[in-house]
């Protein structure tokens, strides 16, 4: 077999061995002994997924910290930074390091991600108050390279689905829709000619003053969808700066939280945001619909789990009168990165029945879906294009 561009290069024995025994540790006995940075890799390793070894982290506070301190600082060293987020969730998760984050320089040597900024705004009322500044530091970076990463996309679909969605009979040559032209005026081919003669121009329509569109963001802030809190916060706040789209955020757990007038600021809406607790989905639908104004110029995304805590019928009443008065309700099972999510899977499929898609999607893929959104498409038919399996296909399979 010979190496191409599109495969990673061949690993010959040495390298195969050395990998295995950085995976497997001191238990691998076959490989060869580790030389150079890769003894301090392989200790790195060891602290965090071999923890009773002599070298092993700890949680708590004291005489813990400056180990800790070095791991953080070593791990960012020897390895890539998608690497170094991983293992730092690894420790939060296996060893309890939570309270390494209460210490300022403590947090100030950890690789800022989405899982930390969770993990942060988790922990936001019990931080102390000489830590709570490095925090939102912390935070802002995060959300600094988010908004980065997914501005231009998110500000491009919106805003090119909306004039997308208005058209106009007098465009300008650089406004004309081609396609719907030349359909609307297949009745004038010239056959000597061999061309159509467009009577009627149909042109994108040009942005309006008014508000197009209203997106109401309905997300649920139980522990199991934090990442999709923060990357909503974001969106959120992209698509509030839209003069044409009218934006609503609305967190839940038992109770309501209404961070519309927050969306300025994102950093501000994340530390607003109550993770954990309990789950009242029909309550949150409920104060949204109380929300909608132009039920058809209406896009609302219910981001959560489906574990519902409250009453099941009613909130498949609720469901059905958004979708039967004109509202394009769209259940998002998760906005993030991390594969696919464990939700309730028969009350994603009633949704579904209903009429409201149901599927995860990245936060790379979210702006193409407001977009089709925006233009009314069939989402079903987007999810499909996009290679997601949504919940109706789930439950089609299942059957």
């Amino acid at each position: 077999m010979t190496e191409t561009a599109d495969q990673p290069p061949l690993l010959d024995d040495a390298a195969r061995l050395r990998r295995w025994r950085l995976v497997l540790g001191e238990a691998a006995e076959a490989c060869p002994p580790l030389v150079g940075e890769d003894v301090a890799m392989d200790a790195a390793l060891t602290a965090l997924y071999d923890p009773d070894s002599q070298g092993g982290l700890r949680g708590g506070s004291g005489a813990s910290s400056p180990r800790v301190a070095r791991w953080l600082g070593d791990i960012r060293q020897y390895f890539p930074g998608p690497v170094v987020q991983v293992m730092q969730k690894d420790a939060f998760e296996r060893l309890n390091l939570h309270s390494m984050l209460f210490q300022p320089e403590m947090l100030e040597a950890v690789e800022p991600d989405v899982h930390l900024v969770a993990t942060l705004v988790g922990l936001r009322g019990i931080i102390p108050e000489k830590t709570r500044s490095t925090a939102r530091q912390v935070v802002a970076r995060v959300v600094e390279a988010l908004l980065r990463r997914l501005e231009d996309p998110m500000r491009s679909a919106v805003t090119g689905a909306l004039d997308r969605a208005q058209r106009n009979r007098r465009p300008r040559h650089a406004e004309i829709d081609w396609q719907r032209t030349i359909r609307a005026n297949l009745r004038h081919w010239q056959a000597d000619y061999r061309s159509v003669i467009p009577e009627t121009l149909i042109g994108y329509g040009r942005k309006a003053r008014r508000t197009q569109r209203e997106i109401i963001l309905c997300i649920d802030q139980s522990g199991s969808m934090a990442a999709s809190v923060v990357y909503s916060s974001i969106f959120g706040a992209v698509m509030a700066s839209l003069p044409a789209v009218k934006t609503h955020m609305v967190v839940f757990d038992t109770a309501v939280v209404d961070l519309t007038e927050q969306l300025s600021d994102p950093v501000e809406v994340l530390f607003g945001v109550q993770l954990g607790g309990g789950t009242d989905i029909n309550r949150a639908v409920g104060y949204c619909q109380g929300l909608v104004r132009e039920p058809r110029n209406t896009v609302m995304v219910l981001i959560s789990d489906l574990y519902e805590g409250g009453v099941e019928k009613h909130l498949l009443q609720r469901a059905s009168e958004l979708i039967e008065s004109g509202v394009q309700l769209i259940v998002l099972l998760a906005l993030s990165d991390e594969g696919a999510p464990f939700y309730d899977r028969q009350l994603a499929a009633k949704l579904a029945a209903l009429g409201a898609p149901s599927f995860a999607c990245s936060p790379d893929q979210f702006p193409g879906l407001m977009a089709a959104a925006i233009r009314r498409e069939d989402v079903n038919l987007w999810a499909a294009r996009e290679g997601i399996v949504t919940a109706r296909a789930e439950a089609g399979r299942d059957s």
